[in-house]
């Protein structure tokens, strides 16, 4: 009877903490998806667009902008639908389904634009690498997620999928560091250039410690 009672008392720890991270994840990603809409009314009245205004002369530059926005959007809501646990257990066809829309999406229009953007993004060399190595590593580990699963590899490609999310997600952390600095009063190219790099180590490392912690976890159900 106390082993069921600590067993029930876990379980509802474990719930709220999934809670605690996934609510926030899920506001703050459909927070950013509806800030990008404005964009879509292709006004080039944005502090973005007018910063940049040199490079969206060129009508490439400008397809590659709209259509990089819109893959991340749509990576985004998609990725969620991805981890809902509720959503695996009662419909294997929509997590089928919004993957495949997922990889197509990342592959053939979020990584390429964001590997071409990335030669004029703003900052030094190395922010300008930082984004090229970003995009690269979206599209490796979104590639890794998709021969995998066809492999029937469930754990890789669990493995590689929460690494690829990492990189979607550095669009939401990206801007929530930055409000965090700017209300420190950091300057705009330091908070800038700091919270992109928190951001991208940050996703990454914390991808890393949940696969390190599942691991561990998966190991000791095979010893038990």
């Amino acid at each position: 009877m106390q082993n069921t009672r600590i067993l029930t008392i876990q379980k509802s720890v474990k719930v709220l903490f999934q809670m605690l991270f996934w609510v926030p994840v899920a506001g703050l990603s459909l927070l950013l998806v509806y800030n990008t809409l404005p964009y879509f009314s292709f006004s080039k009245d944005f502090s973005f667009i007018e910063e940049r205004s040199f490079l969206f002369k060129s009508n490439f530059y400008n397809n590659c902008f709209y259509i990089h926005i819109f893959a991340g959007s749509l990576c985004i809501i998609t990725a969620l639908i991805q981890f809902s646990r509720y959503i695996l257990k009662k419909s294997k066809a929509i997590h089928r389904f919004s993957g495949k829309i997922y990889v197509f999406v990342v592959l053939f229009f979020g990584a390429p634009t964001g590997l071409y953007m990335s030669f004029f993004a703003k900052g030094s060399f190395w922010e300008r690498a930082l984004f090229l190595f970003m995009a690269s590593w979206w599209f490796v580990t979104t590639l890794n997620g998709f021969t995998t699963i066809h492999k029937r590899n469930v754990l890789a490609h669990k493995i590689w999928m929460m690494r690829s999310y990492s990189m979607a997600m550095t669009a939401v952390t990206f801007r929530v560091y930055h409000i965090v600095f700017y209300l420190m009063n950091w300057g705009h190219l330091e908070n800038y250039e700091l919270s992109l790099w928190i951001s991208v180590i940050g996703n990454m490392l914390f991808a890393e410690w949940i696969i390190y912690r599942q691991s561990k976890n998966y190991l000791k159900s095979f010893a038990t």
